[in-house]
């Protein structure tokens, strides 16, 4: 895709730091760095420079980047300006460049005109936004496998066996009795077999990524007392809840973010689920169920001494009975 005109924007986070960059893309990008930089600049070469306002005063100095395209992140000629990382000067900076022709890129332009100039997929390019927004070692991870192709390569694999699949059948069809040797049923049934099983292990990956990526959310219920707001913060690490003897101290819904295993899960006390005449109980009481309804995992907290937790129990008894302790309390 050629565009026409020139995008800037800065690259790196608000705030203070050792690095700010501002990144120029398009067919005016050489022009516009050599009008701050006053320097003659070579592709692929780091230049050491001031960086000038319209009237010659030095905004800051810093290295100047030139990368011609298509070898660059986005297919174009690309600029970056690195200079220190305080928000007026590379605001200065910025607005530099938009008096040398350049236009203010809109949220995600950049990559977007990567996409469009086959520099990166799609997978990958939503990959670039869970890199940067990853909560977690494991959802790094993930992120990055997806920006150096692993996912978009599996996709294509599906793609051209489909393709393949299609290509046997129609000339099949269209070519019944001409003397060609064309796969068989058994051949094209087990090939179809195959294809499937790979699209579900895709389907269960990209179901795993999204747990990776967005955690999972663990809803603690439980009668009063039974230990819901001390398992908060035992698994937190901090003392979120207040512990007392006194049942119903918790009456909204706690949060806590934790890592297990490189999941991230979003811990959430309820309060104690029993019949009561108060309104603000049984108000939280409702809000336990809201929280249910929309938890990944639901964990029953019973009392130690409570028969409910006799290890000879039928497994799927337990599970009926607290379903029908939570439903007594209008929670399913």
């Amino acid at each position: 895709m050629k565009t026409n005109d020139t995008i800037a924007a800065i690259a790196t986070p608000g705030g203070r730091g050792g690095i700010g960059v501002v990144r120029v893309s398009g067919p005016g990008a050489q022009a516009i760095g050599e009008k701050i930089s006053s320097a003659t600049l070579r592709a692929r070469h780091a230049h050491l420079c001031d960086f000038s306002d319209a009237k010659q005063r030095t905004i800051d100095r810093g290295i100047a980047l030139y990368f011609v395209g298509p070898h660059s992140y986005t297919g174009e000629d690309v600029l970056e300006l690195q200079g220190h990382g305080n928000s007026f000067v590379l605001e200065e900076l910025l607005q530099r460049t938009f008096e040398l022709g350049a236009r203010p890129a809109r949220p995600g332009e950049f990559t977007e005109r990567a996409f469009l100039n086959d520099k990166i997929d799609l997978a990958q390019a939503e990959a670039i936004a869970d890199t940067i927004a990853s909560n977690s070692r494991a959802a790094a991870r993930s992120a990055v496998a997806s920006l150096v192709g692993e996912f978009s390569g599996k996709v294509n694999r599906l793609l051209e066996s489909l393709t393949q699949l299609r290509t046997y059948v129609e000339a099949t069809i269209d070519f019944p009795e001409e003397e060609i040797d064309l796969p068989g049923d058994a051949f094209v049934a087990k090939h179809l077999n195959e294809t499937l099983a790979n699209i579900h292990t895709v389907l269960l990956q990209a179901s795993t990524g999204n747990i990776i990526r967005d955690g999972l959310s663990v809803v603690i219920v439980g009668a009063p007392n039974a230990g819901k707001s001390s398992l908060l913060n035992r698994l937190s690490g901090e003392d979120i809840a207040i512990v007392s003897e006194t049942a119903g101290t918790t009456r909204d819904a706690l949060r806590a973010d934790i890592e297990l295993g490189g999941i991230p899960l979003r811990l959430v006390d309820t309060a104690g689920l029993r019949e009561s005449a108060d309104a603000i109980e049984r108000e939280g009481i409702r809000r336990a169920g809201e929280q249910i309804a929309s938890a990944d995992i639901v964990l029953f907290v019973k009392d130690a001494n409570s028969e409910l937790n006799n290890k000879q129990r039928d497994a799927q008894q337990t599970r009926d009975e607290i379903a029908g302790e939570l439903a007594r309390y209008g929670v399913t």
